[in-house]
């Protein structure tokens, strides 16, 4: 039986201490929230409990830009989903799933930096490529759907207006896609110069629909300051607030050394006084578990001893290198596939249905709770 959506809303979000203020800054660690976390198997909301318990003050938020429309007009509807959609500046959009995330997360005061990837195949410019880039007609439907989300959830959006009832945490941050340097989520490559093409209207958008909002750049993969130098040299400077970078590598120093080459690129091109991001930090648990291996893999106990190393060298040079936030990915994993590490990259892993910690989750829980003392 389906209940109401402000039901489900308050099933989602009440009963949640509200968050303590924190030496480090507001929303400094943070978590990804994307995979099993909504396979309709896991308790949502006791699961973001759990990571507000747990020293999570922010959430790196993967919305799905093909599932949240994935028609291009009202005509294209099944008359069997038609109730799911609302009209969205010409485009059917449902909000179903985020917006149940969204209440449960502002209830519990984590704050949210939605990533917005996957085109709908409609927008794609291979419509039969599952990680295509966005068309050039995408790449302005991209805008659209960004300037709907700041509708809905920014400072002014319906959705707080329609449930007054849930606290009100405006989102102000977006981040415009996911690692265009690497294949997975840009199958062109290199993907940058394509990438620039709409990371310019995506800012645009943000700045019409939500002048105080900021954009974030795509976390950036691999050689990532060379490929934000890229994004500099093909004129992307200027379209985004905040950078972010992946820094994956086996070794600690090595992660602080990518991130130190970020901010010397940043600084070489006159944005030394802009944000910097990790917005992915990860050790999959994956040591031979997986026929392909990135060389970053360890164990569990691995994992754990990574983010204990990790997390306060990171947060030790926050200021001097102008790191906003830190996120891990991910929260949840299933830990299982042959072929993808990342799938043993959770602190918390799905399995027969049930939710259980790694030692990763208590490493993380602990190096959060002393650091946020």
């Amino acid at each position: 039986r389906v209940l109401p959506l402000v039901s489900l809303l308050l099933v989602v979000a009440l009963g949640a201490p509200a968050v303590a203020s924190a030496k480090l800054p507001a929303g400094f660690l943070g978590v990804q929230a994307d995979g099993p976390l909504f396979s309709g198997q896991v308790d949502v909301g006791k699961e973001l409990t759990t990571m507000q318990q747990s020293g999570v003050r922010s959430i790196r938020l993967a919305v799905y830009w093909d599932v949240a429309q994935p028609y291009a007009t009202i005509a294209d509807v099944p008359p069997a989903q038609a109730g799911d959609f609302s009209d969205e500046g010409g485009t059917p959009t449902r909000w179903g799933v985020l917006d149940l995330f969204i209440a449960g997360a502002a209830q519990r005061g984590l704050r949210l930096l939605p990533v917005i990837q996957r085109a709908p195949q409609w927008a794609r410019k291979h419509p039969s490529v599952g990680n295509s880039p966005p068309s050039a007609s995408g790449r302005q439907a991209y805008a659209r759907f960004l300037t709907a989300l700041i509708g809905r959830y920014g400072p002014t959006g319906a959705f707080w207006t329609a449930h007054p009832e849930i606290p009100r945490m405006p989102i102000r941050q977006w981040q415009v896609w996911n690692e265009p340097d690497g294949v997975r989520d840009w199958s062109d490559q290199p993907g940058i110069p394509a990438y620039v093409k709409l990371l310019k209207p995506a800012y645009a958008a943000v700045k019409a629909a939500d002048p105080g909002a900021q954009v974030v750049l795509a976390g950036l993969v691999g050689r990532s300051w060379e490929d934000l130098q890229q994004v500099y040299d093909k004129g992307g400077g200027r379209f985004f607030d905040v950078a972010a970078i992946h820094p994956f590598s086996l070794e600690v120093s090595n992660v602080l050394k990518i991130l130190r080459l970020a901010r010397a690129t940043m600084k070489r091109n006159g944005d030394a006084g802009k944000r910097l991001v990790v917005s992915e930090l990860s050790w999959p648990s994956a040591k031979h578990k997986t026929k392909q291996q990135y060389g970053f893999e360890v164990s569990e106990q691995g994992q754990a001893a990574k983010i204990r190393q990790a997390v306060p060298q990171i947060a030790a040079r926050r200021k001097p290198w102008k790191i906003s936030a830190v996120f891990w990915s991910t929260w949840l994993s299933y830990d299982r596939d042959t072929t993808y590490s990342f799938d043993y990259a959770g602190l918390r892993r799905l399995r027969n249905g049930k939710v259980t910690p790694k030692p990763a989750f208590y490493a993380f829980r602990s190096v959060a709770l002393r650091l946020e003392r």
